[in-house]
């Protein structure tokens, strides 16, 4: 992996990528790492080069703020730029209607954007849910609890973003919100995998850009689930949430979803942050694999030959603006070509 301070414009054979990463701060840093880390993976050969992105409107720390400032571009240098692919990552709402998020209209903004700017844009989570909304009017739908944990998905499709998939596999999953299926069907979406449970996992809808839509997190790390529920005890135990967090599904082997349920029983009967230091053996996440990880790497390995095999196709047709001097800001996490 080199650095790429500069991204050429004219470039057919580089495959250029903003990450438009909305994620809390306690999550900002690891959803580089992963994006950055499964398209490496995922590039076999291909060259790829990555920036990060920042709605200004997602509420921030100021250490945050200094990190965003020092290593992302604000989405406003994107509306007089080309890049090939997106990939928006959700964020952690703090309303209950998707409109009255201080990123709404950004976010809207770049879902118009992206549908005449982008070969094709993948919308993860809750940036899936906003831009449906935005675009069909779909509201999401609560669930009765929140989705959390690896759930075994079916491949139902023949689309090519699915080609080499197996017929069934899991994929992590954390969520209180879902989109109703024959909503996106009447809506011409199409449904390229779906939870065992019915619900959807991944679907698409093509328009003058191809958009992907992942309420999924393959990108996620092993780790990831973990300490995902690692930080709601501790919410729960500092008494900044009233409920104790149900434990991933599918995730835990049986000796530490024995344990932690050990754990779930002191937390009742004293609670304090105490807890979790006697119990950090399986909190630790050394015995937890991904085995979503092989499916991840597929599918956005399909998601990038389609940037590229696009990119080929229209490199004399499709006006490019004059952008000789566009840049991505260089880090090494921040900008490189995998």
């Amino acid at each position: 992996m080199t650095m790429a301070p500069t991204l050429v414009d004219g470039d057919v054979g580089c495959i250029r990528i903003g990450l438009v990463n909305n994620m809390p701060d306690s999550a900002l840093e690891a959803t580089e790492r992963q994006f950055q880390t499964l398209l490496s993976e995922a590039a076999e050969g291909m060259s790829v080069q990555l920036a990060f992105l920042a709605i200004p409107q997602v509420p921030r720390s100021l250490e945050t703020k200094r990190r965003i400032d020092s290593l992302y571009l604000s989405i406003d240098a994107l509306w007089d730029q080309d890049v090939d692919g997106l990939i928006v990552s959700g964020a952690e709402p703090v309303a209950p209607n998707l409109m009255d998020e201080p990123f709404w209209e950004s976010l809207a903004q770049l879902v118009d954007w992206a549908q005449h700017n982008t070969y094709s844009s993948v919308w993860s989570c809750l940036a899936a849910q906003a831009a449906v909304l935005h675009i069909d009017g779909i509201p999401r739908r609560r669930l009765g609890d929140k989705l959390f944990g690896v759930f075994e998905c079916a491949n139902i499709s023949e689309h090519h973003l699915t080609s080499g998939s197996p017929d069934s596999f899991g994929m992590p999953h954390s969520r209180w919100n879902d989109i109703p299926e024959n909503e996106l069907s009447a809506c011409g979406y199409g449904v390229l995998t779906r939870l065992k449970n019915g619900l959807v996992d991944t679907f698409v809808k093509k328009c003058k850009s191809l958009f992907v839509f992942c309420q999924g997190h393959p990108e996620y790390e092993p780790a990831s689930l973990l300490l995902e529920y690692r930080r709601d005890i501790r919410r729960y135990l500092r008494g900044e949430r009233e409920t104790y967090p149900s434990m991933p599904e599918g995730y835990f082997d049986q000796h530490a979803a024995a344990t932690l349920s050990e754990l779930r029983v002191q937390a009742f009967a004293n609670r304090s942050e105490q807890c979790l230091s006697n119990f950090s053996a399986p909190l630790q996440p050394a015995r937890i694999r991904s085995t979503w990880r092989p499916q991840a790497v597929r599918f956005y390995r399909n998601w990038l030959h389609y940037l590229s095999e696009r990119k080929a196709m229209r490199a004399h047709t499709r006006p490019r603006r004059a952008a000789a001097e566009y840049s991505f800001k260089s880090s090494a996490a921040a900008a490189s070509a995998v």
